[in-house]
């Protein structure tokens, strides 16, 4: 019985182990975005929780993230030029037949899209620079407080197209998404904790650049493991 108990004891403690340390390291994220957004003057509240830990996240393949990227950026042009043709043809010029979501592939199908349609799809241009920073192209995500570099991304996009970017690309580590991850999630917060007060975002954060921000960031970490159309940026 002595025995039967020592190793059954041996077989808890390494999984409790395991169980302290994800939560750790939540913390530990935790502790370091709210450090971060003190210092450029960012409200925060302590009862935020954390985000899941890298145990039970979701860790996306590259390939899968290379389509995401080239989806949104075709979305992105038909949204910003309503060109129905030109969408159609970077359809073909880019082989990314299949990489649209259901609601990404009634748009690209639309002839006559409404202009709130392309409104919110010519938005998806940050989701672009956020894959693109995740495949390691873009060096940092810089402070979400201005809109991303478009024709940066439409010059990548066309000297490397689909094929350059699959051979190009290394995921970043999954530590590495899950900060950009968390450091958005609450300056997610402060900008609607913002909007419920009839305020402007603090510290000149854009609105529409931290929510595009949060909505990729949330995919790449299979956050709830929602498909991209569902994804939720609750705060």
């Amino acid at each position: 019985m002595k025995r039967l108990f020592s190793t059954l004891l041996a077989l808890i403690i390494p999984v409790q182990a395991a169980v302290s340390q994800t939560a750790d390291d939540a913390q530990a994220r935790k502790a370091r975005s709210v450090a971060q957004l003190r210092s450029e003057g960012v409200p925060t509240i302590d009862h935020l929780p954390t985000i899941e830990p890298e145990s039970t996240s979701i860790r996306r393949n590259t390939e899968v993230v290379v389509q995401r990227a080239v989806a949104l950026a075709i979305v992105a042009v038909k949204g910003e030029t309503g060109d129905h043709a030109m969408g159609q043809a970077l359809i073909q010029q880019f082989g990314a037949k299949g990489f649209f979501t259901p609601k990404e592939q009634a748009f690209m199908d639309d002839p006559d899209p409404s202009d709130q349609d392309q409104t919110n799809f010519t938005w998806r241009y940050e989701g672009v620079h956020v894959m693109l920073w995740a495949l390691g192209i873009v060096p940092e995500l810089e402070r979400p407080d201005h809109i991303c570099d478009v024709p940066f991304i439409a010059n990548t996009l066309r000297e490397l197209g689909t094929d350059g970017l699959m051979r190009g690309a290394k995921l970043r580590s999954q530590n590495e998404l899950l900060d950009a991850a968390d450091l958005t999630y609450r300056y997610d917060w402060a900008v609607v904790n913002a909007r419920l007060k009839g305020e402007e975002p603090p510290t000149g954060l854009n609105k529409g650049v931290v929510h595009e921000r949060h909505y990729a960031l949330n995919w790449l970490i299979g956050y709830m493991d929602q498909d991209w159309d569902d994804i939720s940026t609750d705060t």
